[in-house]
């Protein structure tokens, strides 16, 4: 099997790339968004010569940091997955993979009309290149985030996201303080507490914005993390909405949307979309592991306005938050019915 190793500015060059220099029979067996914004795969061809890994790598079609250039390459020298099973391009296969993961019909449409255009033969590719275009990734720096605070309805995980930013930060080498916003519902204070102790964090109580400000600002300023877990709340509704968009203007904090995968996908775009009504520019999307359809997770992924953090795939803290990858979405939207069954 002959492997090459690609750097594209996006994944529409990046599979360009690939087809240019390996033909139409080359399947993609990896896929990384590069911190500068570029796309790395990683292409194989059932070839009977393998060339040298240094001679893999494709010519880059803009700056990639080199550092992180280095890493993948590091990392894709250790996979030992095979290719993926391939599949032809097929419009009405497509569509049909999009009803039973429940994705609303004007977007199936919409990214099933862009594959057609990439005019690429494999379909998770020429899906992967149409989502692309659309799902904005904007993973957080650790080392860099000030402030944020979750927003979200009742039942999204935001006390469990909270947990796994916090451990991140942690990871990061930042102390971290974990401020309940929400001080009259069940239990709400004493599981931050529960988790903060597992951390080795602070926990504060903020009962008013002013409160929530100065617990802020002195975190901020002693360059703590700080993560405000709030109360479940519906974003569409216009005045609670306007109390959470007033707090997200407290000075460095950034509100982020928390939903789960576990939502309807239309319910899900209608709150995606308020959230980033009301100043959220990005989401978590929790409960992935147990959502058996993909619909909800690609619609908020792919709202406009607002930007795709990260995923959970487990309750616990120790399961942390993953980046999710055009390519990685397009597996689970286009998988085949046969597929979905196992």
């Amino acid at each position: 099997m002959q492997l090459r190793t690609f750097i594209a500015k996006d994944m529409k060059a990046a599979l360009a790339s690939v087809r240019a220099e390996m033909g139409p029979e080359a399947v993609i067996v990896g896929s990384e968004r590069a911190k500068g914004g570029g796309i790395l795969l990683r292409a194989a061809l059932e070839e009977p010569e393998i060339p040298s890994f240094e001679d893999e790598i494709g010519t880059p079609v803009n700056d990639v940091d080199a550092d992180f250039r280095d890493a993948m390459i590091s990392r894709l020298r250790e996979r030992s997955e095979g290719a993926p099973g391939r599949r032809r391009f097929n419009r009405s296969e497509l569509l049909g993979s999009f009803a039973r993961h429940r994705l609303p019909d004007a977007l199936g449409h919409a990214l099933a009309e862009a594959s057609a255009k990439t005019n690429v033969s494999d379909m998770t590719l020429a899906l992967a290149a149409a989502i692309d275009t659309r799902m904005k990734s904007i993973p957080i720096d650790f080392a860099a985030a000030k402030a944020f605070m979750l927003l979200g309805p009742n039942g999204a995980g935001k006390t469990a996201v909270a947990a796994k930013l916090g451990a991140h930060a942690k990871l990061a080498g930042r102390n971290v303080t974990l401020i309940a916003a929400d001080v009259v519902g069940a239990g709400a204070v004493a599981r931050l507490n529960a988790f903060a102790e597992h951390l080795d964090a602070t926990v504060a109580t903020a009962d008013s914005a002013y409160a929530l400000a100065t617990l802020t600002g002195e975190a901020v300023a002693a360059g703590t993390f700080a993560v405000i877990d709030t109360a479940g709340f519906d974003p569409r509704q216009p005045k609670i909405a306007a109390v959470y968009a007033a707090l997200g203007k407290i000075e460095a904090v950034e509100p982020l949307g928390v939903l789960s995968a576990l939502t309807d996908a239309e319910e899900i775009a209608e709150m995606a979309a308020a959230l980033a009504h009301i100043g959220a520019g990005r989401l978590i999307v929790t409960a992935v592991d147990l959502a058996r359809r993909a619909g909800a997770l690609a619609a908020a992924a792919m709202t406009p306005d607002i930007g795709l953090a990260h995923i959970t795939r487990s309750p616990f803290v120790a399961g942390g938050l993953e980046t999710l990858s055009p390519l990685a979405l397009s597996r689970l939207l286009a998988e085949s019915e046969q597929e979905s069954a196992q």
